[in-house]
């Protein structure tokens, strides 16, 4: 019957009992699904994954720009890193590390998930942040930005200016108008 049409038998199922078979043309099935094959890696990228990292001490506005870095990486669907690095004797104060991963995990969270708790790993703190899906993020996600005024600690902003500082006293010096 498929040989007067010009088509082939194609097993379709070959674990189902009965067998299942489809008169087609082979060739176009073959196209068919090499088409579904291409279009569906298309659509499923590999996870690519950015690290960014941090100190304890860190700016505000380092790490505003290292915040707005991350939102871009997982806006556009890549896992990120954070990597918190102490040196020297910061290992001694490693709650100051803590305090800037949770405050980093906590500014990203509209945004991502953070996989796991951070980690202390020898010299570092690290912690890999996984993009939420694109319905549950928000819609104007290129138009948002911190500033450093949101990342600095609430007490600093309360404080006022520190005094200008006295005048300090001259003395007579043989050079004359200097004063030391």
């Amino acid at each position: 019957m498929s040989r007067d049409k010009g088509l082939d038998l194609v097993e379709i199922a070959t674990n189902a009992v009965p067998p299942v078979c489809r008169i087609i043309d082979f060739g176009k099935y073959k196209y068919e699904q090499q088409k579904k094959e291409k279009d569906s890696k298309k659509h499923s990228h590999a996870s690519k994954l950015k690290e960014i990292q941090l100190r304890p001490s860190i700016d505000p506005h380092d790490f505003e720009f290292k915040l707005n870095h991350a939102i871009e990486f997982l806006n556009d669907d890549m896992k990120v890193k954070i990597v918190l690095r102490f040196r020297g004797r910061e290992m001694a104060h490693t709650e100051f590390g803590k305090q800037t991963v949770a405050t980093f995990i906590e500014k990203t969270a509209a945004y991502g998930k953070a996989d796991s708790m951070p980690k202390i790993v020898g010299r570092s703190i690290s912690v890999i942040i996984t993009p939420l899906p694109k319905n549950r993020r928000p819609a104007n996600a290129e138009k948002e930005h911190t500033t450093a005024e949101d990342l600095r600690p609430k007490d600093s902003q309360q404080q006022p200016p520190p005094p200008a500082a006295a005048p300090q006293p001259s003395f007579n010096n043989p050079f004359g108008s200097l004063k030391v």
